[in-house]
């Protein structure tokens, strides 16, 4: 015994099984060319069931062209077969189209009776209607067919989503061995056979030793092409399906298809130990009582799927209202995880956003989940609904946290960023049990055996979690649903306050026209009269020229203070032209900027090397020019004054400090620091508007960075500021 190669496998796939140029033995076939009824074709084994009445190339004959009328009316309905007695011979022909031919079949008549055959057919009706649930349905379904067909063996064949079977049901009388719950194998019913099923449901092979009945002429005179026998009951069957029915023991066997929805659900499967005969009339009886179970079996799925959509769906809800009355949906879906793993019956789930990570239950890894983002992003671009149980099978790095996340089931939120709602499931270890094992086929000088031994061989199955069903798939889309329509929703409420903060950003413009035009213009106006008026009146007394000194300070006080603020409200909306800035020479011209004011001030400069800044040179200086200006003012009484300037480059980030050994400040008002008109210290002991710390963070936001300050009473103070270098530009820093 060897293992089969996936060439060879392939190969018996492709086998044409749907014209193979010959019949079984217990019945005739010719063909009617449609226009004329002449004979085209016909079984070489004819004559032993219509005698002379068919010869090829003519009409035929007899009893047969007594039926050429009813043949031809029929032709000329939608009604798929015709089938008609025909007591002379004592047979029953049927006829169906095959192109513009008809292919008739004859086969010995049984004697049942018509009302025997109605009365198994009531028997089996109300048993079936008693029962309760899905597995008593297919254990009635398969005693009744055995006992009504006579096989030594009745199974019914489920197929799973590979296409793998196991048998859920059985009746036998002991004459085969049982076949109840084992599995076999996808290749053991090749695609293009499980076509066949799905078209022509019924098919018999009363005896596994049969000699094939050749059609002749080989190919349609009319068209050149072999005779298509999809759906012939006489159709003559694959050698290597006939060399496995007896390597399992079984010389005749009848197959009819479980169709539900239009989908091959499985087959109920009849064998006997030998060979074994049943006429048209009980097979189609068979159909009729297998039609029966498969719209049982629908009707109990349908049943079972809405009450798991009833409770899924009031889940679906509860997490909607949460959703609705929250102003963040990832937050509040994480608050309700008990009910969002049990929307879709996972142990765990995972949501990810543009700018947030949560997750509850259990999980794989952060930067596992990102790895599953990443193939989802990749590989399943065009899906907003990814779900597997193999999770491994497809992404082979997901092998090392199978464990939590074998199976899993994903909802795109987003197109255009990577947002995603994935909820996760364990493996399930299993063991498996086939009908043989189904990695090894026989091969003989090139030609493809079935396996010849169908005992029991269990496998343990790893890396797979249990499927996610189709009314869990339902409620993973229901609410995704919910949760684009309720970021939809809030984009629009944030557009209407865009274009609400637009109008007020106008209005606010306006106001700034007004100021730097109808307020600056007055306080110019007092500080030169009150000049004109010392130079005037020069026998002004002490007192009167110092409050003449303080009115033009005051009014100065106040120009500079409407300067900042018409600053503070433009920069918001001042754009931004992002290049290489050389810090260097920026501290080195912002300090004699600064110094020039204070000619007499002795400072120690400590400066290191400054990497260069990605930003706008222009802003960046009034940074600079605040911190330094902070720092030589709050340290005006120390002898000597010291002040740190130092910086460095990490991770795509670029890190200035600015450090003095002045007056300091308590960390506990710290918060208060960056803020307008924030001041915390008295306006008598420093000068100042208190808008200058707060103008510092607004530009280094504008850049994507953070800035942050440390101190301690009369101990100095320390102040940070961290910009994204060009490879990370315009990505907020944490």
């Amino acid at each position: 015994m060897a293992d089969i190669t996936t060439p060879d496998l392939e190969t018996c796939a492709r086998e044409p099984i749907h014209i193979p140029g010959a019949i079984q033995p217990h019945g005739a076939l010719f063909v009617l060319r449609a226009s004329d009824m002449i004979v085209v074709q016909a079984s070489i084994n004819v004559t032993d069931y219509l005698g002379d009445d068919i010869v090829v190339g003519e009409r035929p004959r007899g009893a047969v062209g007594g039926l050429l009328d009813s043949i031809l009316q029929w032709h000329q309905t939608p009604e798929p077969t015709l089938q008609i007695p025909v007591a002379p011979y004592g047979l029953i022909v049927v006829a169906h189209r095959s192109g513009r031919s008809i292919i008739v079949e004859a086969e010995r008549e049984e004697p049942q009776t018509a009302s025997q055959t109605f009365t198994s057919l009531r028997s089996f009706v109300q048993t079936l209607a008693q029962q309760a649930d899905h597995d008593a349905s297919l254990q009635v379904t398969a005693r009744f067919l055995r006992q009504l067909t006579g096989f030594d063996r009745t199974l019914v064949y489920q197929f799973d989503e590979d296409w793998n079977g196991q048998v859920v049901a059985e009746a036998g009388n002991g004459a085969l061995p049982s076949y109840l719950d084992l599995r076999f194998p996808a290749s053991d019913i090749p695609a293009q056979a499980r076509a066949l099923y799905a078209t022509n449901p019924v098919r018999i092979i009363p005896n596994a030793t049969y000699d094939a009945v050749p059609i002749i002429p080989v190919a349609n005179p009319d068209t050149q092409t072999p005779l298509d026998l999809s759906f012939a009951q006489l159709r003559s069957v694959s050698p290597v399906h006939l060399e496995y029915m007896r390597n399992m023991g079984t010389a005749a066997s009848m197959s009819v298809s479980i169709m539900i929805d239009g989908r091959l659900w499985g087959l109920v499967s009849c064998h006997s130990a030998a060979p074994h005969y049943v006429g048209i009339v009980t097979r189609d009886v068979c159909e009729l009582i297998v039609q029966s179970l498969a719209m049982r079996i629908a009707a109990q799925q349908r049943e079972v799927s809405s009450a798991s959509r009833a409770q899924l769906g009031r889940i679906t809800s509860r997490l909607l209202t949460l959703m609705s009355s929250g102003t963040k949906w990832p937050e509040e879906l994480i608050d309700a995880g008990d009910d969002l793993q049990a929307q879709v019956g996972a142990d765990g789930a995972a949501i990810i956003t543009e700018t947030g990570y949560f997750t509850v239950g259990e999980c794989p890894r952060e930067d596992e989940v990102r790895t599953i983002v990443r193939w989802l992003e990749e590989e399943r671009s065009d899906a907003d609904l990814v779900a597997s149980h193999s999770l491994a099978s497809e992404l082979p790095p997901a092998s090392a946290f199978a464990a939590s996340a074998s199976g899993v089931l994903a909802v795109r939120i987003s197109e255009l960023h990577p947002s995603w709602v994935i909820w996760f499931r364990p493996e399930v270890v299993r063991t498996v049990k086939w009908g043989g094992n189904p990695h090894k086929l026989v091969t003989e000088e090139g030609r493809i055996h079935p396996r010849n031994s169908f005992d029991a061989w269990r496998e343990q199955v790893h890396q797979q979690a249990k499927p996610w069903t189709e009314s869990e798939l339902s409620a993973a889309r229901d609410l995704r649903r919910a949760i684009v329509g309720i970021v939809l929703r809030r984009a629009e409420e944030l557009a209407e306050l865009t274009s609400e903060l637009r109008r007020s950003n106008k209005e606010l413009e306006a106001f700034s026209y007004s100021v730097s035009h109808d307020l600056r213009a007055p306080f110019r106006h007092i500080v030169g009269f009150a000049q004109l008026l010392r130079e005037r009146e020069t026998s002004l007394d002490a007192k009167s020229q110092h409050y003449l000194r303080n009115i033009s300070e005051s009014a100065l006080a106040a120009g500079r203070l409407v300067d900042d603020l018409l600053n503070f409200s433009q920069l918001g909306r001042a754009s931004i032209a992002s290049k290489n800035v050389d810090m260097n020479k920026l501290v080195e011209e912002v300090i004699k900027s600064v110094m020039l004011s204070r000619p007499d001030r002795q400072v120690e400069w400590k400066i290191g090397r400054l990497p260069t800044a990605w930003g706008d040179a222009t802003l960046l200086r009034q940074v600079w020019y605040n911190l330094i200006d902070n720092a030589v003012k709050y340290s005006r009484d120390r002898e000597p004054a010291v002040i740190s300037i130092d910086g460095s480059t990490a991770d795509d980030v670029t890190v200035y400090s600015i450090s003095d050994n002045g007056v300091g400040f308590d960390m506990a008002y710290v918060g208060k620091l960056f803020g307008v008109f924030q001041r915390l210290q008295r306006a008598e002991d420093f000068d100042g508007t208190g808008i200058g710390l707060a103008l510092v963070r607004r530009i280094v936001e504008r850049h994507n960075g953070t800035v942050k300050a440390t101190g301690e009473e009369d101990k100095g103070a320390t102040f940070t500021f961290a910009l994204p270098t060009p490879e990370k530009k315009g990505r907020a820093l944490a």
